[in-house]
């Protein structure tokens, strides 16, 4: 029960500590949005445009994700008897989703702008990206230390860091304008933080769509559950084995299991969910059959 107490309040810790950074995060993002987009109209330059357009995206995924964080902690009540845990995984679905659609915009407007160049400021444009290149950095390392924990906070780190190289690429490309006049710089910037964003996105993208589909959580290996349990002293099969996730940082399983001796349920029962908590399944159903019980094809 003390265990159980330290885990419920490291995770309150948790929580608390994430909010803040998404508060952080959010509203220097915000800001420097709105900057950089003035600064991208009043220029006529893709590269701020296309890179401010991302960290907006961004926006909206940190506000989304810290939504989803709230929702989560949501008591179960009759209709939703798991809570909102599942947001989670949603939201995540949908930052990648958002991100994608961004890709298709910006690369439609780099198109058109390499059809149609138009000279631009490189000098505003190197010092508007520089600012983004320290708020990207310093919002990445809000995520940085919790990012193996929750797959929306890896999102966020994973696209802070990408932003904070998307903006060096803009600085390189303001300087590069600034002193050869080289203007057709700014559309393939806007390419290669196109291309970025997808290489980004893609896991997260296939990540949250395996967990929405209750696919087995990225990182737990079927084969080596089954034999952790087949392991046990006492288990001579299992069949009916399910592992998914009930967010994006619990996952759950049920299983049959068949016992030689029936005698030992309670301590077979002990044995496995201890094992199970070490591979990261805490929410365990376990359904015990005795020797020689019928069971269907679906054995392990």
């Amino acid at each position: 029960m003390v265990h159980n107490h330290n885990h419920q309040h490291e995770h309150v810790h948790q929580l608390s500590s994430l909010n803040r950074s998404f508060i952080i995060g959010i509203t220097l993002n915000i800001l420097f949005v709105f900057v950089e987009f003035g600064i991208g109209f009043y220029y006529d330059s893709l590269g701020l445009l296309s890179d401010a357009g991302h960290n907006l995206g961004d926006v909206a995924s940190l506000v989304l994700a810290m939504l989803a964080f709230h929702l989560a902690k949501v008591r179960p009540n009759s209709r939703y008897t798991y809570g909102y845990k599942k947001s989670t995984v949603l939201v995540s679905l949908l930052n990648a989703v958002i991100l994608l659609v961004a890709v298709g915009i910006i690369i439609a407007e780099s198109i058109d702008k390499l059809l149609h160049p138009t000279p631009v400021e490189g000098s505003a444009i190197a010092w508007t990206a520089g600012v983004g290149v320290v708020i990207n950095a310093i919002t990445a390392w809000l995520f940085m230390k919790d990012k193996e924990k929750d797959l929306n906070v890896k999102g966020a780190y994973l696209h802070m860091a990408a932003d904070t190289l998307v903006s060096v690429g803009v600085v390189i490309s303001g300087i590069v304008i600034m002193y050869t006049g080289w203007t057709i710089i700014d559309p393939i910037i806007g390419l290669v933080i196109a291309v970025i964003i997808v290489i980004s996105t893609w896991g997260l993208l296939h990540d949250s769509l395996r967990l929405s589909l209750d696919g087995v959580p990225v990182g737990i290996d079927m084969q080596k559950i089954e034999q952790l349990i087949l392991s046990q002293p006492g288990v001579m099969a299992c069949h009916h084995l399910h592992i998914w996730a009930l967010s994006t940082t619990e996952t759950a399983l049920t299983v049959h299991i068949v016992l030689d001796d029936m005698t030992h349920m309670e301590e077979a029962k002990h044995l496995i969910r201890h094992v199970l908590e070490g591979a990261g399944i805490h929410h365990v159903t376990l359904e015990f059959e005795c020797k020689g019980s019928t069971c269907d094809e679906e054995t392990c």
